[in-house]
């Protein structure tokens, strides 16, 4: 008898895919710059475009992988996913690390004043959508039902 296969169907290792997106855009600027049309000076566009990805990673990213440690799971996709998780920034969003990474991809567009990068981060989103986030919602309602699908009514996908 086959063993039946817990965990979701992802196709990607998902941080690939902002970090393609800002590969990409800086590889883009080099050989055709894209003027976005503001100048802000480098401190201050180091700043906050920092400020942006850090408090994205540090407020959705590492709390939610936190909080599944906590619950005695991985934030790995592949891995079985025991329990809904519906506090912090799981009440806000039920994909809190893949709003992370695009979040980060505007941040380093930012300090980097770097037009493609902002052009290919919807791009990014939607692979994250439909490379991780779909497979992971068919699992989960597969494997939890009414009680994930309860989950989706009261929070939504991104924001």
């Amino acid at each position: 008898m086959t063993p039946v296969r817990d965990g979701a169907a992802v196709r990607v290792f998902p941080p690939a895919i902002p970090l393609a997106v800002i590969l990409l855009g800086v590889v883009l600027n080099k050989l055709l710059p894209l003027n976005i049309g503001i100048a802000i000076p480098a401190p201050a566009r180091y700043w906050l475009g920092g400020a942006i990805a850090v408090a994205a990673v540090v407020g959705l990213g590492a709390w939610s992988v936190i909080l599944m440690h906590k619950d005695g799971q991985s934030a790995n996709p592949w891995k079985p996913t025991l329990r809904i998780i519906n506090k912090g920034p799981f009440r806000i969003t039920r994909n809190p690390m893949y709003l992370q990474m695009v979040i980060v991809c505007i941040g380093v567009a930012i300090a980097l004043l770097n037009g493609w990068i902002l052009l290919l981060t919807p791009i990014g989103a939607w692979l994250l959508h439909v490379l991780a986030i779909l497979p992971e919602e068919a699992y989960l309602t597969e494997k939890f039902g009414d009680e994930y699908r309860a989950f989706q009514k009261r929070t939504r996908r991104w924001l």
